[in-house]
């Protein structure tokens, strides 16, 4: 399918964000494309009758707020088009493992069954004039690639900045990613993008993107794939995992065992179980101290160890900042208790 065929009369960037085209009203919202199986509800059946029922009525309007953005969109006048699989290309930043399990083989079929009821977004590629690249719609994609079927498409204009906003905030919505994925997206776009950026894509405060950051530079990419997603592991768990990697000897100890077949049968929770429960049979070393710069000067060191982290701060070379952390430090372990209730 061409291009030119694609688009029409699109409207500009200003129109999409002011929600509707100039002149036009938009029109009450009747949702014909709520999907109903999009939001996949990951261990239901492991939960409570009441957090399956808050489960279910989360995902409910968090459908319903995609919806509403899919009817402003057309609205707005974009339009929703079927495209062949193989015009469309995934994100330039990868959001996900792609993991052929269960929950993905469910969702195949509940596309085979009910259809694609909602649209993924992509935007017309910058370097491939007869390709697009999906900002969000990824798994919706690879199972018409299964079913081998074309894919409804909502084609809009998108610099590389607001295609990840639109694939972050798309993620945080749909919460069905694990902790380690969205750590190894972050980690991704903090090549690429600033601070700011990322933590509006992701919807996400600055110590929890510190968090992630941490932990994707102290677990290597080849040993978190080789664990898999982990979905019901949280950031707590991760962090302390990544303190047992502080050593070469225990990192190398966690490769070899990642590498075992028995390692790679098994889910990929109890993969990670297994691995934290084989480190933690070894004895920590006592990690160097980590020296802390800005432009060229250093302002302090870290300590980190399973029970601790300790910052070091010169006073003599740095007393404005030494007075900073002691007056912040309160606040942010204020701002940290609201952040886990």
């Amino acid at each position: 399918m061409s291009r030119k065929d694609v688009f029409g009369q699109l409207p500009t960037i200003e129109a999409h964000a002011a929600g509707v085209a100039p002149g036009s009203q938009r029109r009450p919202v009747t949702r014909p494309l709520m999907e109903s199986h999009e939001a996949q509800a990951t261990d239901t059946a492991r939960r409570s009758p009441v957090g399956a029922l808050g489960q279910s009525l989360g995902e409910m309007s968090e459908r319903s707020k995609r919806a509403d953005e899919i009817e402003r969109m057309l609205s707005a006048g974009e339009r929703v088009v079927e495209l062949d699989v193989d015009d469309l290309e995934p994100s330039f930043i990868p959001d996900r493992m792609q993991v052929d399990d269960e929950a993905f083989a469910g969702f195949v079929e509940s596309i085979r069954v009910e259809g694609q009821h909602v649209p993924i977004l992509a935007r017309p590629h910058p370097h491939k004039p007869e390709k697009y690249e999906i900002a969000f719609g990824h798994r919706r994609w690879r199972a018409a690639k299964v079913l081998q079927r074309k894919v409804k498409t909502l084609i809009r204009p998108l610099t590389d900045k607001e295609l990840v906003i639109a694939q972050g905030q798309e993620n945080n919505a749909r919460q069905d990613l694990s902790f380690v994925e969205k750590a190894l997206f972050a980690q991704r776009l903090d090549k690429q993008f600033s601070r700011d950026v990322i933590t509006s894509a992701m919807g996400i405060y600055s110590s929890d993107l510190s968090y992630m950051l941490s932990v994707a530079s102290k677990v290597p990419e080849d040993l978190v794939e080789k664990i898999g997603p982990a979905h019901s592991v949280g950031r707590r768990s991760w962090v302390a995992f990544s303190n047992l990697l502080l050593t070469n000897e225990n990192l190398a100890k966690a490769r070899s065992f990642a590498s075992e077949s028995a390692f790679g049968a098994m889910p990929s929770k109890e993969r990670f179980d297994a691995i934290v429960q084989k480190l933690s049979e070894a004895p920590l070393l006592k990690p160097d101290a980590i020296p802390v710069s800005h432009a060229g000067r250093q302002v302090g060191k870290i300590i980190e160890t399973k029970q601790k982290l300790t910052l070091t701060v010169d006073k003599a070379n740095s007393p404005e900042f030494a007075s900073f952390v002691l007056t912040e430090l309160p606040r942010l372990f204020e701002l940290h208790q609201k952040q886990d209730r």
